[in-house]
């Protein structure tokens, strides 16, 4: 079992004590102390609404120390990221707190179980993401958002928002990702018709009416509208309902009948002489005398000119014989012609139908829920492409469409697929490209034909984190600072934890060349959840080397069965690898297993002979701490493994122990100042 020596409990009674001391300042309150940063006091009172479990390391009031704090990141002292996600806070979003952050370009609070509605967030001016995904906010949405003219990406999905999706989103002419899926949001959809916008989702709402036909909506298909089910028109391939209003009224009721007149009433209305005239029957006896005179006229006269026509004919009996035949026989060829005719079109159609069919189910692009179709097929494999490498199930690619755009294609290995079928690779594809997490490369779209199978990938351009820490042919690796490796442990406990408990699935082949640097250096994991495809690929190359480092990310149970025993445990084991080879920059294959003691004291000695400077005593504990955490994950047996949640929460302390220290060394000089 792992022992913490800084609770935040007691790191949050030190801070405020020496705070205390130094400025002799109280806690806050409705009121800002003239002493605490704008951006400070802003935190703190996200935090007090928010944060009813006290998850957060906003410890603080002095404006030296709060771009430290959990989750926030700073530019020249002012708060430019705030990323909170997967942690139970359990409060609301408070008003004029985040508001309050003008310099704010990306706010995450994903995951976060915050409940009640969304503010005022007209104040957050230069914001270009905004991420409130799968909580539990309730109300409308919030019309403050269209002023957000700088916005770009706008995630609602998961939450409990109401009402109609404001037709103001058609101005937001900035935004590339719009997801409002999983709400009960009802009304129509507006016509978005921007044409920077790439991912696009508002199914599992109560929408109504049409779907506006826009050559971005079409783009889009029905993946992005699905569990609407009064949506109806061309992209979600239901006919609207085109009956005028007047069609629409209920029908007329039937119209009552007389009331029965009284008894003295009736008597009166026989007395009045308005009954039937006397000569009525005469009258019809006349008529029905006359229609059968007619008839017997007309009868003769049928029978006069029967006869007559009969004479002819008998007449012209030989000589309209041969010309009848001809006639009959030319009309009979004449059919003939014109049923093959329509025979001959009718397969033709039936012919193309099925070649269409055919190929756009053996030869189609298939793009995840949400993703806009940016790209063909026929695109893709005219592109110009650059192998990346050889992996465990397939070949990765760079390739470079005509459009400039750069996507990573992975073709998998079709030996290795062997045994799946087209729709399990199908159904499993779909859960896939569901996954949405900023630690994961996205999957944004698969194709099948045949034995040929692609994955097509975001392409990052930094390098995976093998290059980061082993180096390349071109540049030589540097040990990484204890920070570095914290933060990238993170990104990938992270991820790993979304796949483990939101999804239930697992990676299966977790190492350092599988997660990639993203634009701003955070870690990404790929080539999740595809070994489970793969009937049984081997752990060979060309390389022997990498064999051995592939074996060593292997858990124990996992080197000599089948793949089907994969599970969260075996990814648990390789983050533990990878996180040593994060400490040591050795390779996987020649890190030794040893107990907590003795790995501490190979990691000190690594280190050591890594920086000659120095400077690695300084931050041993740091060290110390983060290998504590790495032989735990990598334990032989499974069940005394932690859990990805777990690791995250020790990685957590470790990182909020580490500002406490530095917060005990600003309180100290501070002392030290004023005395």
């Amino acid at each position: 079992m792992l022992r913490w020596n800084f609770p935040i409990s007691q790191f949050l009674f030190f801070c405020f004590f020496f705070a205390a001391i130094a400025s002799s300042s109280s806690s806050l309150n409705r009121t800002k102390p003239a002493s605490l940063h704008r951006d400070a006091y802003s935190l703190l009172l996200f935090k007090s609404k928010a944060d009813l479990w006290n998850k957060l390391g906003f410890f603080s009031n002095k404006s030296s120390s709060f771009c430290q704090w959990w989750g926030v990141t700073c530019y020249g002292n002012k708060v430019v990221r705030l990323v909170i996600e997967d942690l139970y806070l359990g409060g609301q979003l408070a008003p004029d707190s985040v508001n309050k952050l003008d310099q704010l370009r990306v706010l995450s609070l994903k995951n976060t179980s915050l409940t009640g509605p969304l503010p005022d967030l007209s104040g957050l001016v230069n914001l270009k993401s905004l991420f409130l995904d799968h909580n539990s906010f309730s109300g409308s949405f919030p019309l403050s958002v269209l002023e957000l003219h700088r916005l770009r990406t706008l995630d609602f999905s998961f939450n409990n928002l109401t009402g109609p999706i404001p037709h103001g989103l058609v101005f937001s002419d900035r935004l590339i990702y719009l997801r409002l899926d999983s709400n009960r949001f009802n009304g129509a959809v507006p016509a978005l018709n921007q044409s920077s916008l790439h991912s696009f989702n508002v199914s599992v709402n109560n929408l109504t009416g049409a779907v506006p036909v826009t050559a971005v909506l079409l783009r889009f298909g029905i993946s992005s509208f699905l569990k609407n089910p009064n949506l109806c028109g061309e992209i979600v391939d239901k006919e609207c309902n085109a009956r005028s209003k007047f069609f629409n009224l209920s029908p007329p009721e039937k119209a009552a009948p007389p009331p029965p007149f009284p008894h003295g009433q009736m008597a009166d209305f026989r007395e009045t002489g308005l009954s039937r005239p006397s000569h009525g029957k005469h009258s019809r006896f006349a008529v029905i005398l006359g229609f059968l005179l007619a008839a017997i006229v007309l009868f003769i006269s049928v029978g006069c000119l029967i006869a007559a026509v009969k004479r002819r004919r008998d007449n012209n009996d030989k000589e309209k014989g041969k010309e009848s035949t001809a006639v009959v026989a030319s009309d009979a060829a004449e059919t003939a012609e014109v049923a093959a005719a329509i025979q001959m079109e009718q397969e033709s159609e039936l012919e193309e139908k099925v070649k269409k069919l055919q190929a756009a189910k053996s030869g189609s692009l298939v793009f995840c829920a949400g993703e806009a179709h940016v790209y063909t097929m026929d695109q893709l494999m005219t592109a110009s492409a650059e192998l990346l490498g050889i992996g465990t199930v397939g070949t990765t690619y760079k390739a470079l469409l005509d459009s400039r755009l750069i996507v990573t294609v992975k073709r998998l290995d079709a030996i290795r697929l062997a045994g799946v079928g087209r729709e399990k690779f199908e159904r499993h594809m779909e859960s896939v490209g569901a996954l949405g997490h900023p630690n994961l490369v996205p999957l944004r779209a698969y194709f099948q034909a045949k034995e040929e199978r692609l994955l097509i990938y975001d392409y990052l351009p930094n390098g995976s984190l093998s290059s980061l820490v082993h180096g390349t042919k071109s540049s030589r690796a540097k040990p990484l600072h204890w920070t570095s490796c914290l933060k990238i442990a993170e990104d990938v406990t992270q991820g790993l934890s979304y796949i483990h408990q939101a999804w239930q699935l697992v990676h299966g082949n977790l190492k350092s060349s599988n997660v990639l640097l993203g634009p701003d250096f955070e870690a990404c994991i790929a080539d999740y959840c595809l070994v489970a495809l793969a009937t049984n690929p081997p752990l060979t190359s060309n390389d022997g080397q990498e064999d051995a480092d592939a074996i060593a990310y292997k858990a124990p149970e996992a080197r000599h069965k089948s793949l089907s025993c994969q599970s969260v445990k075996a990814d648990v084991y390789s983050f533990g690898i990878l996180l040593l080879e994060l400490l040591t920059g050795k390779q996987p294959s020649k890190l030794p297993v040893l107990p907590l003691d003795e790995m501490m004291e190979f990691v000190r000695k690594v280190r050591e002979e890594g920086e000659k400077n120095g400077n690695w005593r300084e931050d041993r504990d740091k060290f110390g701490m983060l290998t504590e955490v790495a032989v735990a994950c990598s334990l032989a047996s499974p069940e005394q493994r932690p859990t990805m949640w777990q690791v995250l929460k020790m990685l957590q302390e470790i990182k909020d122990a580490a500002v406490m220290e530095e917060c005990e060394l600003v309180m100290d000089s501070t002392n030290s100042g004023s005395s």
